[in-house]
């Protein structure tokens, strides 16, 4: 993940200084995020969806981000990574951990729309956001990096890697992160039936949906 320029629940509070967190590495942080929140008991696995962010151009506006310079927090990031919670249990609202967000962590689904993806701000047709949704299970099982999308053409690093050793999926797979950044408007979901509901539960590379469609997407597969 890199950039160009340009309400939170106190029952399930936690300190984003409590996760792991490698800049420009979205996709692994919330990979380890997954996991700390059922090790910790926060989630179940079944209630986390992992979320990528991108389009066709590689250019999507996101607010409230660390590591912008302005002080509305806008940048452009080629793709981005969040992790949504879904929870069932009476009113409780459905919950967005970002890492590189200095929106209340975590956030309900419904602010860090509001706040960070600003729906109602008019963008040029190159800027339109499309959501990749994995379900965490199945995310942990598939997914792989052995990060050389973050290296030059000399074979230097872009930006310092993490620590520990590159993730591998359980099948062997070494590398599979274009297949979860590369998506298309063109792609998203038609509509939101019973069918391309339950798809993302089986699917490996989950479902697209539009910017109108995320939080109705949640809402149906809360019910």
């Amino acid at each position: 993940m890199m950039a160009s320029s340009l309400e939170s629940a106190s029952s399930t509070s936690s300190h984003v200084s409590q996760f792991h967190h490698t800049p420009s590495y979205c996709e692994e942080n919330v990979y380890l995020l997954c996991k700390k929140l059922c090790a910790d008991g926060v989630a179940d696995v079944s209630d986390l969806f992992v979320v990528f962010i991108s389009n066709e151009n590689k250019h999507i506006p996101l607010w409230h981000q660390k590591a912008s310079h302005r002080a509305d927090g806008i940048i452009l990031w080629d793709y981005h990574v969040i992790c949504i919670q879904r929870r069932k249990e009476g009113k409780a609202v459905d919950l967005v951990w970002d890492l590189d967000s200095s929106l209340p962590f975590p956030s309900t689904l419904q602010s860090y729309v509001s706040e960070s993806i600003r729906p109602s701000f008019e963008l040029f047709s190159e800027f339109e956001r499309v959501f990749r949704i994995v379900h965490a299970p199945v995310f942990l099982r598939y997914f792989a990096s052995d990060r050389r999308h973050m290296k030059d053409s000399e074979g230097n690093w872009i930006s310092p890697p993490p620590e520990y050793q590159v993730l591998v999926a359980e099948d062997g797979t070494v590398h599979n992160l274009n297949q979860y950044i590369n998506m298309s408007t063109k792609d998203v979901l038609k509509d939101l039936g019973d069918d391309s509901i339950n798809a993302v539960f089986t699917k490996q590379f989950g479902v697209l949906v539009g910017e109108s469609q995320l939080q109705e997407f949640f809402s149906c597969i809360s019910r």
